[in-house]
């Protein structure tokens, strides 16, 4: 069987998870660890470029915990890296799922089980389903029975994302993943300022008769709505507040769009180009 690393050549060999057992001649536990040893090093010669092949960390990470289930990075690792498509989030769903019934005490497993229900798949049901069973388990959060409760009761989805990232960043003992997880709550703080916006937006109206043609608008007039605006982002300054010519939203110039706590992917994409275009001096 070819099980050699070939990153210098653009691939990696990922035998049939539920073949590999048999071919490791009772050495399932060394096995194991080479192949973990592989989805790291995938995951490292991405260098942020943002060209890791998910697809074949996702079976390195299926062959990795079907030779040694009861190993507990792998399936959290997988959660982390395993978000850019639907399909990817499916899979460490199904990797998730496998932890949970080997470790059924670790609340961890549920946590970020229950994050891809509700932020990447939309499913607050699902969510609290996979959340109330931590509750009770050793060293599970405090916050979670108040979390479920929010979900049952459907309430509102910015401020339930930002409890879940929270946990996440409070969690992860990986900087480069707490570093992810605080940007999205940089992107919520920035959703709750627009949204006080469009409060002032809504008053400004009705004392107007009319919209703003500009953001600054809300400063202006003999009865101004706000006396200053709130930064465009929590914290990289230059930035300004902007009425999106697509939907006719405020939107911070830094993201472009306003976030929405379940972001289709399609959405996800248009914004990416944007913010690529952006870098790069093409808008």
């Amino acid at each position: 069987m070819d099980t050699g690393l070939k990153l210098d050549r653009g691939g990696v060999f990922v035998p049939e998870a539920s073949h590999v057992g048999a071919a490791s001649l009772g050495f399932d536990g060394l096995l194991s660890d080479y192949y973990w040893l592989l989805a790291v090093q995938l995951v490292g010669a991405d260098e942020g470029r943002g060209e890791l092949d998910r697809g074949t960390l996702a079976r390195l990470i299926d062959v990795v915990t079907t030779l040694d289930p009861w190993v507990g990075h792998a399936y959290r690792f997988a959660a982390v890296w395993l978000t850019d498509t639907r399909e990817s989030v499916l899979a460490a769903n199904r990797l998730l799922r496998r932890g949970i019934a080997h470790h059924p005490d670790d609340w961890r497993n549920r946590h970020y089980l229950g994050f891809n229900h509700f932020f990447y798949l939309g499913d607050e049901a699902a969510a609290a389903d996979l959340l109330e069973p931590v509750v009770g388990l050793p060293g599970s959060p405090r916050y979670i029975g108040a979390l479920v409760a929010k979900l049952r009761q459907g309430s509102d989805g910015l401020e339930n994302a930002a409890v879940f990232l929270n946990g996440l960043v409070a969690s992860t003992s990986d900087p480069y993943t707490r570093a992810e997880y605080l940007k999205a709550l940089d992107e919520i703080e920035t959703e709750r300022r627009a949204r006080r916006l469009d409060q002032a937006r809504g008053v400004y109206v009705e004392l107007a008769g009319r919209d703003i043609d500009r953001v600054e608008d809300l400063l202006a007039g003999p009865t101004p709505v706000l006396q200053m605006l709130p930064a465009p982002h929590p914290h990289f300054p230059n930035f300004e507040w902007q009425i999106s010519a697509e939907t006719g939203e405020i939107v911070s110039s830094f993201y472009g769009t306003r976030y929405r706590p379940h972001e289709h992917e399609i959405d996800r994409e248009r914004r990416e180009r944007w913010q690529n275009a952006r870098e790069t001096g093409e808008i």
